[in-house]
């Protein structure tokens, strides 16, 4: 991993086991929560050419996101603003901000609003 490609911002959280794989940039932002034995992968291989040339690419978590245990967020994705990733699931697609998402591939299952 490349720690110099690893932002986190102010008050987050990363819980045990947690793979932050910064091949490619991944950006954390404040408040947000990365559970035990998430997989944040920034890199992947381009498939479709022989050679399989390494692909870096960047992972945005927004402020106030949880991404929960065993979740899985895959290169290029961005997870806005105070969304949800529930556990185990498969995040390979941008999650728009407040929604919940779950399943493989992860699928809208909620929206989150903070009570009072």
């Amino acid at each position: 991993m490349m720690p110099w490609n690893l932002e986190i911002g102010d008050e987050s959280a990363v819980g045990e086991a947690a793979l932050l794989y910064s091949l490619g940039p991944i950006r954390i932002g404040s408040r947000a929560t990365i559970s035990q034995r998430a997989h944040l992968c920034a890199a992947t291989h381009d498939f479709r050419k022989r050679d399989l040339p390494l692909v870096r690419l960047p992972i945005e978590i927004g402020d106030e996101v949880w991404v929960c245990a065993d979740a899985f967020v895959g290169p290029g994705v961005t997870i806005g603003h105070g969304a949800v990733a529930g556990a185990r699931a498969v995040v390979v697609k941008d999650v728009a901000p407040w929604t919940v998402v779950g399943g493989n591939p992860a699928k809208q299952i909620g929206t989150r609003t903070i009570e009072p």
